[in-house]
């Protein structure tokens, strides 16, 4: 066994007793109506019961660093296989617990790699209540299982352009180039609920002169309309709630119709002077 500079029980301002001297973090990665859960081994803390797969942080280590380590420490998940979705932050007061949602493409299989794990199982979500489950994952197991959904953000681009005074107007395509870049440099976005930080993929949708932008160097996906762009925006959003209930769609745009219109798809909407906080919170200068 190898000890990290986080290992260690701290008390928290509550008076509980934590393992983790810097905070801790998991991993709980679902498929298709399916989470995966570790049996813990009967000499690790809460011996025999199940959850997520996970330990203390490192100092100065990332919550989503720390819970792919020690996932990949305790079972033989590829870390590679997943994909992360967002986190759900715990704080009780001078000690912390983040649990990384990620969704996986397949049932693959999972073994132990460690001591501490006794087993590991995809379990039906409907049926993990019914587990003799580790007391913090049961307590937070509520809240969890409704951020098991893949965000999705669909910015109206021109809507988003027009809302701030840069000069846009001078140079559309130029514009729309620079918002999908800083949309690519952010990964990580509060205020998409019911994640505390949401790791979205992210849709720009454009029109006119920067129908040729391209995604660039970015994970950005483009979509180019080709007439009417707020019909665009409406299919795009459309065709993503049809993916199915795990799906979490949200349009960026300050277009009261547009608005209604992706309400009435399925999708949620917020407007831009909520993505302009997250991509370029010095530039925000909109009323949306």
């Amino acid at each position: 066994m190898t000890w990290g500079d986080g290992d260690g029980f701290v008390t928290c301002e509550l008076g509980h007793k934590h393992w983790g001297r810097y905070g801790a973090a998991g991993l709980l990665p679902y498929h298709d109506g399916y989470v995966l859960l570790q049996h813990r081994a009967k000499v690790t803390i809460g011996g025999g019961t199940w959850g997520a797969f996970g330990g203390a942080r490192r100092r100065g280590e990332d919550p989503v660093a720390a819970a792919l380590r020690e996932t990949a420490e305790e079972s033989t998940l590829d870390a590679s296989e997943v994909t992360l979705r967002g986190l759900m932050h715990e704080d009780h007061g001078g000690w912390s617990y983040d649990t990384v949602i990620a969704t996986a493409p397949a049932l693959l299989e999972v073994r132990p790699a460690s001591w501490e794990s006794k087993g590991a199982a995809w379990v039906p979500v409907d049926e993990v209540a019914e587990h003799n489950l580790f007391e913090p994952f049961a307590k937070a197991w509520p809240r969890l299982r409704q951020a098991l959904r893949r965000p999705v953000l669909v910015v109206d681009g021109a809507n988003v352009m027009g809302s701030r005074a840069d000069g846009w107007w001078r140079d559309r395509a130029g514009a729309s180039a620079r918002l999908r870049d800083q949309l690519g440099a952010v990964d990580r976005y509060t205020g998409i609920a019911p994640f505390d930080v949401a790791i979205p993929e992210k849709v720009l949708v454009v029109e006119g002169k920067a129908r040729n932008i391209g995604p660039g160097d970015t994970d950005v996906r483009v979509v180019s309309a080709e007439a009417d762009g707020d019909d665009k925006i409406v299919e795009t959003a459309a065709s993503i709630v049809a993916e199915g209930p795990d799906v979490l769609c949200l349009v960026v745009t300050a277009d009261r119709e547009l608005r209604r219109r992706c309400v009435a798809v399925g999708a949620e909407v917020t407007g831009p002077r909520w993505l302009l906080n997250q991509i370029a919170p010095k530039a925000v200068d909109t009323p949306g």
